[in-house]
């Protein structure tokens, strides 16, 4: 790491790992040269004028953790957003995710400051839906005003997770859960709070999460329109995102309930995300007989039809079970 063109394949070499998502390579690129050179070499990447080089220098700080990270990331944060381009978009959206991620307690009063910027201007719902999301990780009381006031100056009219965020600061375990079986309760509003959701589940909010199903279910009854579809998308992204906790907690009633939602949406929605999401939860909560329905909807398109072949296959060698 000592020569000039050793530093400059490490660069590259970090950058092309973290553009194609290899986050192991990159973990370990990261500690190649030793926490102090590391640091050094990440700083100095943060003056780069391109941008995924600076991305890739905010997910090295990120790694090494740490009260030093947390400042830096702060004051690159600000310095992106006065950049005003679309690179320090992207960079100041890499940020906030890495603060929200950061175990270090002064990651949230940098984060609860980036609202107070953004919430003096007329951001892009993007921003202050990632902001959200780093903020449900740092969640704590001290953040219930700091919401509300931030929803009162954005005054935002469109569906965002800020608001999910402000419900599920305000509502305890079992208030949330019949919040979601609220009918009274609009399917935007629980799509809010759904969108938070998939960035953690804390155990507690298990029951909610089984509350949410629920509504889905009762949703098959109506109309089917813009609002129960995305709220459905939303409810399938949180479940795949955390099959591995969630699925196995699912009561005989939730799985045969989101079993039923799933079916619905493959019939209904052919070559849509949708579809293809319901298609995978099948394979979780779905029985042998459903093969017939996802042959019958089955894509033509090859890669997306392995979607489908994969769940078959999957429910085929399952044994028969109940109703």
């Amino acid at each position: 790491m000592a020569r000039e063109w050793d530093v400059k394949q490490w660069r590259e070499e970090l950058v092309a790992a973290c553009r194609f998502g290899e986050e192991a390579r990159a973990r370990a690129l990261v500690r190649q040269p030793g926490p102090r050179k590391a640091r050094a070499l990440l700083e100095s990447m943060l003056d780069a004028e391109e941008g995924l080089v600076r991305q890739a220098a905010v997910l090295g700080l990120a790694e090494l953790g740490g009260a030093a990270s947390a400042r830096r990331l702060e004051q690159q944060l600000v310095r992106e957003e006065a950049r005003g381009d679309r690179d320090g978009d992207s960079v100041a959206e890499a940020i906030t995710r890495v603060l929200g991620e950061l175990e270090e307690t002064s990651a949230r009063a940098s984060l609860v400051r980036r609202l107070e910027r953004l919430a003096t201007g007329k951001p892009d719902l993007g921003d202050v839906n990632t902001l959200a999301r780093a903020l449900w990780h740092k969640r704590h009381p001290e953040l219930l005003p700091v919401v509300r006031r931030g929803l009162e100056k954005l005054a935002l009219s469109e569906m965002n997770s800020l608001g999910g965020l402000l419900v599920l600061l305000e509502k305890s375990p079992g208030e949330l859960q019949s919040w979601a079986l609220d009918s009274s309760v609009s399917v935007e509003r629980k799509t809010e709070v759904l969108t938070v959701l998939e960035e953690e589940v804390p155990e507690p909010l298990v029951p909610a999460v089984l509350a949410f199903i629920s509504t889905a279910h009762a949703l098959l009854g109506g109309a089917v329109n813009r609002e129960t579809s995305y709220y459905c998308e939303r409810l399938f992204i949180l479940l795949l995102r955390h099959r591995e906790h969630l699925i196995p907690l699912l009561p005989p009633e939730s799985r045969a309930e989101l079993r039923e939602v799933a079916r619905r949406r493959v019939e209904a929605f052919a070559l849509h995300d949708d579809s293809l999401r319901a298609a995978v939860l099948l394979q979780y909560v779905g029985k042998p007989e459903d093969t017939e329905l996802l042959e019958a909807h089955r894509p033509a398109e090859p890669v997306l039809a392995k979607v489908f072949d994969d769940a078959v296959a999957v429910l085929r060698g399952l044994p028969a079970r109940g109703p």
